[in-house]
């Protein structure tokens, strides 16, 4: 007696599923790794700009280089605060992908819980079976 578990199909759609819903949050976590990656380099060059500004200011700076440091801070300012936007994005899309994954991985585990019942349930049965047998043959080995 062969097994087959009626809810075959089934389980892989929920696997596949499983499957995509990981690449999908593999996409994300790369996408935010990204992101974030970009904004560490805008807050280190501003940082390293400040230092360097402070560093000109105590040998001299003309008011030129003073205002040219300043907008030229502005500006990294303004992509910082951009790129803070998009990370968090990216981070709230993250979370999403992952609560989707873990979502899709209940549901492949229940499928699975519930294959494990159905085969347990066959092998109970195709055990019983061998034994009805088993006694069968003995009944008639007895009356010969």
């Amino acid at each position: 007696m062969n097994y087959h578990y009626k809810f075959e199909k089934i389980l892989d759609v929920k696997e596949k599923e499983k499957d995509e819903a990981l690449s999908a949050y593999k996409n994300a976590v790369q996408a935010f790794e990204n992101v974030a990656r970009e904004l560490y380099g805008l807050l280190k060059k501003k940082e390293d700009l400040e230092a360097r500004q402070a560093e000109k200011m105590k040998t001299g700076l003309s008011v030129q280089e003073i205002r040219h440091y300043r907008r030229f801070i502005d500006d990294i300012e303004k992509s910082i605060h951009y790129y803070q936007n998009l990370v968090m994005n990216a981070r709230n899309r993250m979370n999403w992908y992952q609560q989707k994954l873990q979502e899709k991985n209940i549901e492949v585990k229940k499928y699975e819980k519930l294959k494990d019942k159905d085969y347990s349930r066959f092998l109970m049965k195709q055990k019983l079976q061998e034994e009805k047998q088993a006694d069968e043959i003995s009944t008639q080995t007895f009356y010969h």
